[in-house]
């Protein structure tokens, strides 16, 4: 009997996934370390990224989203609830995008269905679509800034808050998830690369001599 070879699903194929950046992580790390002041990149890759769209006008229904995923969702525009590992990010009237751990979607999605079961609404992984770089460092605005006509001042946008916005030609969801600053940016995977390529140009300025 001829026995085949298989590739066992929780783990096998996990090995096999490559993220948008992972060719870039010695990149990134040697402009990290090599004389930039202040300043970090990288890529946080896989997180879960679950996309709501509920009626505003539910309480109940948003009650319920809310006992499923032990989460509470934000109501104030460009706000988020929870931390780096958990959250829930305000996108819209009716729009919020959930994070968690790598290996969370099935569960997130599962139970925001189970609270929509008789309810108009939708939860969408969606996070095979996106990847998350991570800008932090006492001058990581300063980076920003240059490619970001977003005002970024403390006074305007602080820790806990986001926004979907331009960063170059690229359309990310920002989120300051630090007051060091740092700075997550959530993008869509094949624009990625040209990401990437602005932000470490962008920290180029900031180059001992």
């Amino acid at each position: 009997m001829t026995v085949l070879n298989t590739v066992e699903p929780a783990t096998g194929l996990a090995s096999l996934r490559r993220s948008p950046l992972a060719d870039r992580a010695a990149e990134f790390a040697a402009s990290s370390a090599d004389g930039l002041r202040g300043v970090r990149l990288s890529e946080e890759a896989f997180l879960t990224q679950v996309n709501l769209r509920v009626p505003p006008e539910s309480p109940a229904l948003l009650a319920g989203l809310e006992r499923e995923l032990g989460l509470a969702l934000p109501h104030r525009p460009n706000s988020v609830v929870g931390d780096e590992r958990d959250a829930v990010l305000w996108l819209g009237p009716d729009e919020w995008l959930v994070i968690a751990p790598e290996g969370r979607a099935d569960r997130v999605v599962s139970r925001a269905r189970t609270a929509m079961a008789d309810s108009v609404g939708s939860s969408v992984d969606v996070s095979a679509d996106r990847t998350t770089v991570r800008l932090a460092g006492p001058v990581s605005r300063d980076v920003l800034e240059k490619v970001c006509s977003l005002d970024l001042h403390p006074r305007a946008f602080g820790a806990g808050q986001c926004a979907r916005t331009l960063v170059g030609r690229v359309r990310v969801a920002l989120w300051q998830v630090g007051a060091e600053p740092a700075y997550r940016l959530l993008v869509h995977c094949s624009f990625a690369g040209y990401l990437a390529d602005l932000l470490l140009d962008a920290m180029a300025e900031f180059t001992h001599a």
